[in-house]
Parts: C-alpha cells; sequence; structure tokens
C-alpha cells in the first residue's frame, strides 16, 4: 500500500489544483434567450415572455443604395455573415430600404428591384430571425411621383410612402420579430407636417407619420413601429405633444445620435431623452462619430444602458467610402473585423454579454 502513497498524492493535489482552477475562471456567460417576438409594454420593450430587452445592434446599409446601381445588398448576406453579426453578441438589425426598389416603380431595373428585391430582403430577415437576431426595416431612401429615390428627402412622400407601407408591412405581419422603423431622419419640416402631411415649396406632398401608422395597420401588421423625431430624427423635443394615434399602442420613439446634431450632448439626453423614456420604449435607431475613434460612443452607450435605452451603430458596411471617419463604418471586413470605430462597439456589446446584462433588463 506504500508505493501507492505518493501517486495517491499527487493525484489529489492535481485535483485539488483543477478544482482551484475551475473555481478561480471567470463563469462563462449564460446563453442569450433567443427573442422571437418584440412587443410594448408601457414603456419597454418585451420579448414573447414579457420580459424587458432591449435592441442593441447594427445598421447594416447597403439595400438603401445598392438596388439602383448593379445588386441589392452591399457585401455578403449568407449565413457566414449572419454567424458574423452574431459574433459580436447583438441582438437586433436595422435594415435601410429603398422605396422605388421595394414598390418596382420609377425605372429601376427589375433585376434589382419589385419582386426580386422583396423577396431577397424577406430571405435575409428570415436568416436574421433565425439566428434569434430582430429584424428592423427603414424608409430610407424615396422621391415623390416619378422621380428616382436617390436620397433620404425631408419626409416621406405621399405618392408611395404609404404604399410601400401597406406592402411592407403585409409582408411581414406574421413576423413578431421584425420591426417598423417609418422615416429615416426627417428634417426641415414642422411639427404639425410631421404628423400629419403637408405641401412643400418643392410642389410634392408629404405623408406624415399618422397615414404611416395607419397604413401599417390597415394591413394587418401589429408589430412594434419605430417614429423618429425631426432634425434629421435627432429632435424629439416634440414627439410626445404630436405622438401618432396607434390603435394597438405599440409606438417606439427614435432618435439618431452623432456629434454635432441637436441632441449631442449629455445635457440634451438627460434634459430631452431621458424624460421621454419614462412614457415611452426609446432607441437610438442611429449612433456614431467620425474620428475613427469611440470616446462618443462609449459615453452615450454608457449612459443609455443606464436608462435602459436601445442603439444600433451605423454602419455595418466595408465599401463606398464607408471608412470609419467618413461613413462611419464600424467594419473593415465582412468577417466582422472591427474598424478603431467599431471596436468600441464590439468591446461594449461583448461586455453586457458576458456579464449576463444583454439583451435583457435585469432592474
Amino acid at each position: 500500500m506504500r508505493r501507492w502513497a505518493l501517486p495517491l498524492t499527487l493525484l489529489a493535489l492535481l485535483a485539488l489544483a483543477g478544482g482551484l482552477f475551475l473555481a478561480l475562471r471567470p463563469a462563462p456567460a449564460p446563453p442569450a434567450q433567443r427573442i422571437t417576438a418584440v412587443h410594448v409594454s408601457g414603456n419597454r420593450l418585451v420579448d414573447q415572455a414579457g420580459a424587458g430587452v432591449r435592441l442593441l445592434g447594427v445598421n447594416r446599409s447597403g439595400t438603401e443604395y445598392r438596388c439602383l446601381r448593379s445588386g441589392i445588398f452591399y457585401g455578403p448576406t449568407g449565413e457566414a455573415s449572419v454567424r458574423a453579426l452574431a459574433a459580436w453578441h447583438l441582438d437586433a438589425v436595422r435594415i435601410p430600404l429603398n422605396e422605388d426598389c421595394w414598390l418596382g416603380i420609377n425605372g429601376v431595373n427589375p433585376l434589382y428591384s419589385g419582386a426580386a428585391y422583396r423577396s431577397a430582403v424577406a430571405s435575409y430577415v428570415a436568416r436574421l430571425n433565425a439566428r434569434g437576431l430582430v429584424a428592423i426595416l427603414a424608409l430610407d431612401w424615396s422621391a415623390p411621383g416619378a422621380e428616382l429615390a436617390t436620397s433620404g428627402r425631408q419626409m416621406a412622400d405621399e405618392s408611395h410612402g404609404p404604399a410601400f407601407w401597406s406592402s411592407v408591412a403585409a409582408t411581414f405581419r406574421s413576423r413578431p420579430d421584425v420591426l417598423f422603423d417609418l422615416y429615416n431622419e426627417p428634417f426641415g419640416i414642422s411639427w404639425s407636417c410631421w404628423l400629419t402631411g403637408c405641401r412643400l415649396a418643392a410642389g410634392w406632398r408629404t405623408a406624415g407619420m399618422q397615414q404611416l401608422v395607419s397604413a401599417v395597420r390597415v394591413a394587418g401588421a401589429d408589430q412594434p413601429i419605430l417614429v423618429g423625431g425631426l432634425g434629421y430624427a435627432s429632435d424629439l423635443s416634440g414627439w410626445r405633444a404630436h405622438e401618432p394615434r396607434d390603435p394597438r399602442h405599440q409606438l417606439v420613439a427614435s432618435v439618431h445620435v452623432y456629434p454635432g446634431t441637436g441632441c449631442a450632448s449629455r445635457s440634451c439626453w438627460t434634459g430631452s431623452l431621458a424624460p421621454l423614456s419614462r412614457h415611452v420604449p426609446l432607441v437610438a435607431g442611429e449612433i456614431g462619430e467620425y474620428d475613427c475613434g469611440s470616446g462618443y460612443v462609449d459615453g452615450f452607450m454608457a449612459w443609455a444602458d443606464r436608462h435602459r435605452v436601445s442603439y444600433l451603430g451605423w454602419a455595418w458596411d466595408t465599401g463606398g467610402g464607408w471608412e470609419c471617419a467618413t461613413g462611419p463604418s464600424l467594419i473593415s471586413s465582412w468577417s466582422g473585423r472591427p474598424t478603431p470605430y467599431g471596436s468600441g462597439l464590439r468591446r461594449h456589446l461583448d461586455q453586457l454579454w458576458r456579464r449576463g446584462t444583454a439583451p435583457y433588463l435585469t432592474r
């Protein structure tokens, strides 16, 4: 028996050391519950089980402009591309759309518009949802009448905006993990025009947010609707006083936060955004900065975490001048390699995930 004493002692010591190592090693983050539905409950977004969630993610730019050239998406959209997104520990992807391409009007090449465009977007959304990623569809580029939608205008146009949302809502009304963002960045109009529409000096009539909300609901879609404010969606000062009526009570206020915009400072976040967030869910549909750094978005995300505000970085795109200082671009390759600016968002999302505080609210 004595000859086993030394080996048994060594085994005991190894076992003790191994147990100590496991005890000291950081516990892995709990696996995130897959979000299959999002609803508004009071001033919170909740999932299919009623648990409070935040939408934390990125904007997948490309579908607003590529269809006018030689494609539908810029960059890959297959399973590998969705895995690259998911590796950032995000739970939402916002997809800007072009109304002419969706509706197949104003001479856009039918290879990249109409049924082809709608099918490609629907397939991509299905891949995102299968990974537990919420999709937010946003009307971004638009134009009235027979004009080609080559940019964003002051507001959605009455000639196509309601038809666009009727079609989008009908397409995705059975997908509770898809949300709608009515118009990307309204600007140069009054709050009254924002709500009910008006005729601009250029001669065309805008659609109002109320008309667009109604178009979504008449199409049978019950999902939450994001409604951005004025000043390129940076001004929410009149949002609550002009809030559209929604029979489903599923409206979300949307703000875009960049340096130098209308609500770029901490004082505005605290004085304007925080009070609104106590009455309605608040999503920063776009955040970003132009110095190839992340100090500004780091500050906003820390503030937003404390106030249970959602946010999505602009933009998951690598081409056409989308550098970290000009896009700004979050990635330098489609594999998900971050730019210096994008590394801030990725690092922050990773930290939240490791602490188990995203996407679910902990208080």
